[in-house]
């Protein structure tokens, strides 16, 4: 069903989430496997907190490389893996790949910031699912458990 599947990482818990399922579609469909992940842009008002931006630019494309590097290491042997290192916006970066068609499955994490938070905060995975040509597997945090959910709506006065 699927032969090149696309995962973004981040290093976040819901990227780790995204992976394991990307891992586990390739190995289970033959599929080859890309990581993708973005070095994030340095803020041109880093320089007014007296950070020097170069320095802070290597810092994040070193973070990048090692997220990207955890992320390949996890995947095992007779999964055929690339990743991809971008220096675009995330959201581009994978524009632009999808655009490729050289992947038939993109796979990603989501915060599950609700709504009103994605629109305030910008969502890549909301982003994705109005831009992207292909199938697109979003792998949502955990939900709390049950007896959490009960126990938050009772402190919260509700119960």
């Amino acid at each position: 069903m699927f032969n090149h599947i696309l995962v973004a990482v981040d290093g976040s818990t819901h990227a780790e989430r995204a992976l394991a399922q990307a891992i586990d579609l390739a190995r289970t469909q033959g599929a080859r496997l890309a990581i993708l992940t973005a070095v994030p842009h340095v803020p041109v008002t880093a320089a007014y907190a007296g950070i020097p931006p170069a320095s802070l630019a290597a810092d994040a494309e070193a973070e990048s490389e090692s997220i990207l590097r955890r992320a390949q290491e996890t995947v095992p042997e007779g999964v055929s893996v690339t990743t991809i290192l971008t220096r675009a916006a995330v959201r581009d970066a994978l524009v632009e790949q999808v655009d490729t068609g050289r992947f038939d499955l993109l796979v990603m994490g989501s915060r599950g910031r609700g709504a009103v938070r994605s629109t305030l905060l910008g969502s890549v995975s909301h982003h994705m699912l109005n831009h992207s040509t292909i199938p697109i597997l979003i792998v949502h945090g955990e939900a709390p458990s049950a007896a959490r959910e009960d126990e938050a709506f009772v402190r919260a006065g509700a119960g």
